[in-house]
């Protein structure tokens, strides 16, 4: 065969490849006619052909009727309105024409069902494999048998796997209705793997029995089948249930870590009662969102940097507040617990008059940054959300920070010192009143940046450091008074144990549950989780 024979035979293999293409692309102008008319009946039969048609052009014609952007010229000709511009609505190629005189094709409600359903069909040939995805698991609690050819078809050409395993599923959901009992129990099968309670009333209905004791199911397998994927469902659930609150116990565990961590320090270090300690929480709340406000106003680019401005600067608002109180109320009253606790309760009421004066006592909205926005799926159905493993992982770095701080830096010898035996620390030359100082800043600035944490959670209110002083101290006689470790694990804990008996008891029985046993536990030891040992047992 010579090169001009080749070229010609190469040249004839394009085309016959690209005709098929071509006409793929396009759909049939006939086929579109009838939704130029007024006939309902007519239009529901194009939009049921437009689902079955393996064509992108079928899902752009249906969301353009869908969203009232399909229209119809004087000349019948039908055009869709993109982002792009206007395109015909058979071929799909642009047009240069305005829509003037063009009308919006009518929709009434029931065509908008059919659309619906058509599209949930047509998008298994959509180019984006997200969409695809999204129709096939649209599909998996569908009840009409006729579509399982098209979802046969949509599988055999599916190159991406995680679409293909969706689309097995959508078929196993309407095998269940099949004839033949080898498929039944296949598809029972296939369901029972996924894990998912959704398919739950199916797999049930076929275990269901009348008055006579006969069952839905005839075939004996099929039964056994579906009970074993009932088991192996429920087993799943479980399993995700237990991983969600062991997720949101941790999660809420570091919130009391941040929380505590600040008056384990105030409080188990320097024997302070400070119930004001509440307050310094929402104070740095409150600055997040002052802080937020202002990357609004003037540099709105830099928004989703928010939250890492706002933790410096609560640390050194809820730092200098708390170095005030000490210098201007409680240096005057250690060694005086009674008094302590009134003196920073009625501090605590006029920081919260202070907050509604300056920022009214209705809440206010933090909204979380882009990046901390949304959450990681497993397990299949369990959402672990961005901003609760942000926590998490603040939480812990800001442990190892104070515990680096006290035990490696001079500040922490001092404060140490102190805490073990002020009277011979002072004869030593350690400035003790200045150690006090700058110590009960430290667990105010800790309290500063569980404000922070806390604005990603909620909303922020001047009730908001109420919600978490009884469960601080809880954490911080339950650890040990003076000990971090037992703080971080009293914290851990208390979520986690919160957390388990909440659906079990609600959550007002769980925190009295919680806390008539810790009551009891102190009870039988009073050094907590985490004795003291040495000298600061003394």
């Amino acid at each position: 065969m010579t090169r001009r024979a080749l070229f010609i035979q190469f040249l004839l293999s394009l085309v016959l490849v690209w005709l098929p293409a071509a006409s793929a692309a396009g759909l049939d102008p006939a086929l579109l006619e009838p939704l130029a008319g007024d006939d309902t009946d007519a239009k529901l039969e194009v939009i049921a052909r437009l689902g079955m048609e393996s064509s992108p052009q079928a899902v752009m014609v249906l969301d353009a009727l869908s969203n009232d952007q399909l229209y119809v010229t004087p000349e019948a000709t039908l055009l869709v309105k993109t982002q792009t511009g206007i395109v015909d609505a058979a071929t799909g190629a642009s047009v240069d024409t305005m829509l003037d005189q063009a009308a919006t094709v009518a929709v009434n409600n029931r065509l908008r069902r059919a659309i619906g359903a058509a599209l949930s069909v047509a998008r298994l040939y959509a180019p984006d494999p997200a969409h695809r995805l999204a129709a096939a698991r649209g599909l998996q609690r569908g009840t009409d048998a006729a579509l399982l050819p098209t979802l046969e078809k949509a599988l055999a050409g599916e190159k991406n796997v995680e679409v293909q395993a969706a689309l097995t599923i959508a078929i196993a959901a309407l095998q269940l209705k099949s004839d033949r009992p080898l498929l039944r129990a296949q598809a029972a099968r296939t369901l029972g793997k996924t894990g998912n309670a959704a398919f739950r009333p199916m797999l049930q209905g076929l275990l269901q029995q009348d008055a006579q004791g006969i069952y839905a199911e005839s075939d004996a397998d099929v039964r056994a089948a579906a009970a074993t994927a009932l088991h192996r469902i429920e087993r799943h659930v479980k399993a995700v249930e237990w991983v969600g609150n062991l997720f949101y116990g941790v999660s809420l565990g570091s919130v009391l870590l941040l929380a505590a961590l600040g008056l384990a320090i105030t409080f188990g270090l320097m024997g302070v009662i400070n119930m004001a300690h509440g307050e310094l929480l929402m104070i740095g709340a409150y600055v997040t969102y002052a802080v937020q406000a202002l990357f609004r106003s003037w540099i709105p680019q830099w928004l989703d940097a928010y939250v890492i401005a706002a933790m410096p600067v609560a640390f050194v608002v809820t730092a200098l507040i708390g170095m005030a109180l000490e210098r201007t109320v409680i240096r005057w009253l250690y060694g005086r617990p009674l008094e302590t606790l009134l003196a920073t309760w009625g501090i605590s009421l006029m920081l919260m008059q202070a907050v509604r004066t300056l920022f009214g006592a209705q809440n206010v909205e933090v909204s979380n940054p882009s990046w901390m926005s949304g959450g990681i799926t497993v397990l299949g159905s369990l959402v672990l959300s961005y901003n609760r493993v942000a926590i998490i992982v603040f939480a812990m770095l800001v442990v190892l920070l104070v515990w680096a701080l006290l035990n490696h830096t001079r500040l922490g010898l001092f404060v140490r010192a102190i805490t073990q035996n002020r009277r011979m620390a002072d004869c030593v030359g350690v400035l003790t009143g200045r150690v006090d100082m700058l110590a009960f800043g430290l667990g105010a600035g800790i309290a500063g940046l569980a404000g922070v944490a806390l604005s990603q959670l909620g909303n922020v209110g001047p009730d908001l450091g109420r919600n978490y002083i009884v469960d601080s101290f809880m954490v911080v006689v339950l650890g040990g008074v003076g000990q971090l470790a037992g703080t971080v694990v009293a914290a851990l804990g208390l979520g986690a144990v919160t957390k388990f008996l909440e659906p079990y008891s609600g959550a007002v029985m769980a925190k009295i549950a919680i806390l008539v046993l810790i009551v009891l536990f102190v009870q039988k030891r009073p050094q907590g989780l985490f004795a003291p040992r040495g000298r600061s047992a003394e």
